[in-house]
């Protein structure tokens, strides 16, 4: 009954034959539009990614910004989510000044007590010959104004985080947070005292090797945002800082250790991975630093 009423419907000259093959001629057609279609996006959507990951590097490190370039060496061991958030902000915010950049972010896999100022030490030996000054800085601090001079260092380490404009450390010798030195300067102190394991003190002793080496130090003037000039994105509650002091360690944290640093540093490179976020590249470098359990014993908490 149905195919007697759509056969009646249809137009008398127009016979199954002509209607099957007027079929077969639209469905072909359907076939090489889509096909065509699909092409064209696929080769659209190649050359926008082609051309995003283009603009990525060349925000990163545009000759036309100048000759400096700094490496953003950051010290790390499980803190992704406040990786997440500083990758990307530091990247913009670099853009915006026109600093020519790399982010390094130094994690310390192996099982000692957390090791900044080694790990510090270990991302300028890391940083290449590309870059030409350094940025000691935390991945919990962020700063909140675009007027902090992030450029070149040549007169001597500027201490960005100042006590004046930090949120949490006032005391005039804090040369910790966010630091930058050129790389004469950070081999001219023989880096960062490689015997503070666990959290502090190795910042104080640094101010020391500065200085020792005859650096003056330099701070940021015509900041008017004070302890708003940075956000700090550590929970404590969260993550908590290990303060704790044993064996000789509360004796030697307020010596000056005037043979380690560079020259002694020992560590070896597990793997260096590239992690892209929101667009942004940064080089994650694995590595396992060596202690010496006579010298240092405190690296380990039994």
């Amino acid at each position: 009954f149905r195919s007697g009423l759509l056969l009646r419907m249809l137009p008398r000259r127009c016979s199954i034959f002509k209607l099957f093959c007027s079929l077969i001629i639209l469905g072909l057609f359907s076939v090489i539009w889509l096909h065509y279609n699909c092409t064209i996006n696929s080769s659209q959507s190649s050359n926008d990614d082609a051309l995003v990951h283009k603009s990525c590097q060349e925000e990163t490190d545009n000759s036309a910004w100048g000759p400096h370039k700094i490496a953003i060496i950051v010290p790390f061991r499980e803190r992704f989510e406040e990786l997440l958030t500083f990758v990307p902000y530091m990247h913009a915010f670099l853009n915006r000044k026109k600093i020519r950049h790399k982010i390094l972010v130094i994690n310390q896999v192996d099982h000692f007590r957390f090791n900044r100022a080694s790990l510090i030490n270990v991302g300028f030996l890391e940083s290449g010959n590309d870059t030409d000054y350094l940025a000691m800085h935390d991945v919990d601090l962020l700063p909140q104004n675009d007027q902090l001079d992030y450029g070149y260092p040549e007169k001597g380490p500027f201490h960005v985080a100042s006590p004046d404009l930090h949120p949490l450390y006032h005391y005039s010798s804090y040369v910790g947070g966010i630091l930058l030195l050129t790389k004469q300067h950070f081999e001219l102190c023989n880096g960062m005292s490689n015997r503070f394991w666990g959290w502090g003190r190795e910042d104080d002793e640094f101010y020391r090797r500065i200085t020792a080496a005859g650096l003056q130090l330099y701070r940021p003037t015509g900041i008017e945002t004070g302890y708003q000039t940075f956000k700090h994105i550590h929970d404590p509650a969260w993550r908590k800082r290990d303060q704790k002091r044993v064996s000789r360690q509360k004796q030697e944290q307020f010596k000056i250790d005037k043979e380690g640093g560079l020259k002694n540093l020992k560590y070896s490179v597990v793997s260096r991975t590239e992690l892209t976020i929101e667009g942004v590249h940064c080089l994650i470098i694995n590595i396992l630093l060596e202690c010496d359990l006579n010298e240092t014993p405190w690296c380990v908490i039994n």
